[in-house]
């Protein structure tokens, strides 16, 4: 048995910090239960979905248990530092980071995970029994702390099906689009790959994710005094400037949309004044500056993430994967090698 995902932090009772437990078993056990307490293990709930409150759990039935696993609700209200483990690109070989991502989540150091896309290289292969390995290499991470997805090229197989019925992401759209609060943060997950899909899947998720998002986002800015800061994730890049990646880093779909059909979203990140924009699918790290139409739009020359006037765009695909790494990659064992602060005197750039 494999112990899925405590995926979740959905708005679930109007509440941002309740937790949903997912998890798969790989043969039919006629019985699939997760028995779950506080203090100790005193209730019991089956069924597709069920909430409960900080403590342990297992999951499985009379024919066997898993092994026991601890969590922590995350804290009530908006006035506490959101900890994330953000990266893309994590293959089930060749993931350098898995080590140091277990030993810190295991260490108490982050609040959730944010997956930006591409998985297992590739989760359907071998008829899935990959991404049944991938899953279970990300089980002692993906266990303790919510595990939060959005969707890569990699998994763009049979309409996205894996990735689907893999990751329970909050709202209706089986996680290709969806949002969530989280501390004083608005998290805001959407697919790139409706962007480079459409001839093969369809052009309708294109325009309704676009219509979804314009009103996530006018709502969003609109709540800034309970979460002033808005965070968006998606796979592919609106920037970068691997010189070996030419064709992905001048391909700008997501940005200024696809030929004769539109719907770019960079206007819309800067109208309603998206703080963070992270991305992967290029296997580096970048960090740019403000930027809005390939313009920098700095808050100073001094402090140019002190007030900026556009959204900051964080490339972060360097998890480790069978592609390796871009070519300037340099490995310092776990070692900080960027840090900047983003700082604002007001809720959003776009007021006087």
């Amino acid at each position: 048995m494999s112990l899925g995902l405590v995926r979740a932090l959905q708005v679930i009772e109007k509440k941002s910090n309740d937790i949903v437990v997912t998890w798969t078993t790989f043969h039919n056990t006629h019985e699939s239960t997760v028995e779950y307490g506080v203090d100790y293990m005193n209730k019991r709930a089956s069924g597709k979905a069920t909430v409960f409150k900080d403590g342990a759990y297992h999951a499985g039935s009379e024919y066997g248990w898993s092994e026991l696993f601890f969590f922590h609700v995350p804290p009530q209200g908006t006035q506490w530092p959101v900890r994330a483990a953000i990266y893309g690109d994590m293959g089930n070989k060749n993931a350098r980071s898995l080590s140091y991502l277990q030993d810190e989540t295991e260490r108490g150091n982050f609040d959730l995970i944010l997956h930006v896309g591409d998985f297992a290289y590739n989760m359907h292969d071998d008829n899935g029994r990959r991404g049944d390995q991938f899953m279970r290499q990300i089980q002692p991470i993906a266990a303790l702390v919510p595990y939060m997805t959005c969707p890569g090229n990699h998994e763009a197989f049979h309409n996205f099906s894996n990735y689907k019925a893999r990751f329970s992401m909050p709202g209706t759209t089986e996680g290709m689009f969806y949002s969530f609060d989280l501390g004083p943060v608005h998290f805001v997950s959407i697919s790139t790959e409706y962007y480079y899909f459409y001839k093969k899947y369809g052009t309708d998720p294109l325009y309704n994710q676009f219509h979804w998002l314009e009103k996530e986002l006018a709502k969003a800015d609109k709540n800034r005094a309970e979460h002033p800061w808005i965070v968006l994730m998606g796979h592919r890049p609106m920037y970068c400037s691997n010189k070996d990646d030419v064709e992905d880093c001048s391909d700008e779909l997501t940005r200024v949309g696809v030929p004769r059909i539109g719907l770019g979203l960079e206007t819309m990140l800067k109208q309603y004044a998206v703080d963070l924009v992270i991305w992967a699918h290029e296997h580096s790290y970048e960090r740019s500056w403000p930027l809005f139409n390939s313009t920098v739009y700095n808050g100073t020359k001094e402090e140019p993430y002190r007030n900026p006037r556009a959204p900051v765009h964080i490339i972060t695909g360097s998890a480790g994967c069978q592609e390796d790494h871009d070519p300037f990659f340099m490995d310092l064992k776990g070692k900080v090698i960027d840090s900047f602060w983003l700082i604002k005197d007001k809720l959003s750039f776009n007021m006087p």
